[in-house]
């Protein structure tokens, strides 16, 4: 059977530059493709064919330059055979070559940098959340590939939390969680859920980024933006997504947001706050770090210890949506970042981070939120 490597579909992203079919088995050179109009690249998914038995290689080379090369020792890529359960890979890294070894039990195995959450999924997801009592879904706009940019709006409390994630659409665990946090929300049995939408007004958008998502993007949109240093001065011709968004914020205001995301190189779970801005109040950071540290309280999945540097006072880059929603609105707003790796605190030699860790994370951070939301 003839050995065939793709990636032609929704999220793809791989370049063949050999294939070696030999009695020994199977070993492949690829090439991760750069985000269109930009030097980002580091997000792969790609599917393998006519391997049933066969011991295969698949050597990604040009690691060494990708846009987080720091990412890569320690990392285990995901595979599927059936495109539900990604499990982790034999993998290793040396020499700016990631390597990937595996022997499939049937024809077709998909691999992937994490286990994707395609456009699909995401129109599933909206049109399930969208049926569910008290939800209203509202079409932001359209993104540059003219797909639509999607918001969920549901409770009527007074206060405005902001829920937004996959500016880097390669951070595909980030849906994941969005997934988890709307189960939880719209479950009308489930206590935190009945409070949270009792006291506030929840803006989600589970996917900033459509365009990214479909094209197989690392961190840009169709037009090679990043999205999240657009925040100060967003456009229509460069990043609609943020525009679009960031209106819809001033329509409302924002009293809590949370930007979510995947961090390619820390082997944990973590928030990043807005330190530096240069309005910030004592109240603002009080509250972010009562959130921080009940939440390290409340799962084993979530730390303080590793993170990301804190700006100094009045260096925050206001480019970024956590520091411009502080800023602009007052607000308490973070960034929660979860691994490509595994929280290496408490790993899973099976599945490392996986789906199912980060929707569990989406309702743990619900029920942080419940325990605070009178004073946010």
């Amino acid at each position: 059977m003839t050995i065939s490597i793709s990636s032609a579909f929704d999220s793809g992203n791989i370049r063949v530059l050999s294939i070696d079919d030999t009695p020994a088995g199977v070993r492949a050179e690829l090439e991760i493709v750069r985000d269109h109009q930009s030097d980002f690249y580091q997000w792969f998914h790609f599917r393998v064919a006519g391997v049933a038995g066969r011991d295969v290689e698949l050597a990604i080379t040009n690691c060494a330059h990708s846009a987080y090369p720091d990412g890569w020792p320690g990392y285990q890529a995901r595979y599927s055979e059936d495109r539900e359960n990604w499990l982790l890979a034999d993998t290793d890294y040396a020499d700016g070559t990631l390597t990937i070894r595996l022997s499939p039990d049937i024809n077709a195995v998909w691999l992937a940098y994490f286990a994707p959450y395609s456009m699909e999924r995401h129109h599933d997801l909206i049109a399930w959340a969208a049926c569910q009592p008290g939800v209203v879904h509202r079409e932001l706009g359209l993104t540059l590939d003219g797909q639509p940019l999607d918001l969920l709006t549901l409770g009527e409390g007074r206060k405005q939390v902001w829920l937004y994630a996959r500016q880097h659409p390669g951070e595909s665990m980030a849906e994941w969680w969005m997934e988890g946090a709307l189960e939880r929300l719209t479950d009308e049995e489930d206590a935190v859920a009945r409070l949270l939408r009792q006291k506030a007004t929840f803006h989600i958008v589970p996917n900033m980024n459509p365009d990214g998502s479909r094209r197989g993007h690392l961190r840009t949109n169709a037009a090679g933006v990043n999205l999240n240093r657009e925040w100060h001065e967003p456009s229509m011709e460069r990043g609609p997504e943020v525009f679009l968004v960031r209106a819809a914020m001033d329509e409302t205001g924002v009293d809590f947001a949370m930007d979510v995301h995947g961090d390619e190189a820390i082997p944990a779970v973590f928030l990043a706050g807005f330190e530096g801005i240069p309005s910030i109040t004592d109240r603002q950071l009080e509250l972010f770090h009562r959130y921080r540290d009940t939440l390290a309280a409340r799962t084993p999945d979530f730390q303080t210890k590793r993170g990301y540097p804190v700006a100094g006072e009045g260096k925050a880059n206001l480019s970024m949506s956590t520091n411009q929603l502080a800023e602009r609105f007052g607000a308490v707003a973070m960034t929660l970042e979860m691994p490509f790796k595994d929280n290496e605190d408490l790993p899973d030699s099976d599945y490392g981070w996986s789906p199912a860790r980060s929707m569990q994370l989406g309702k743990d951070c619900l029920a942080v939120l419940a325990e605070m939301i009178d004073e946010i």
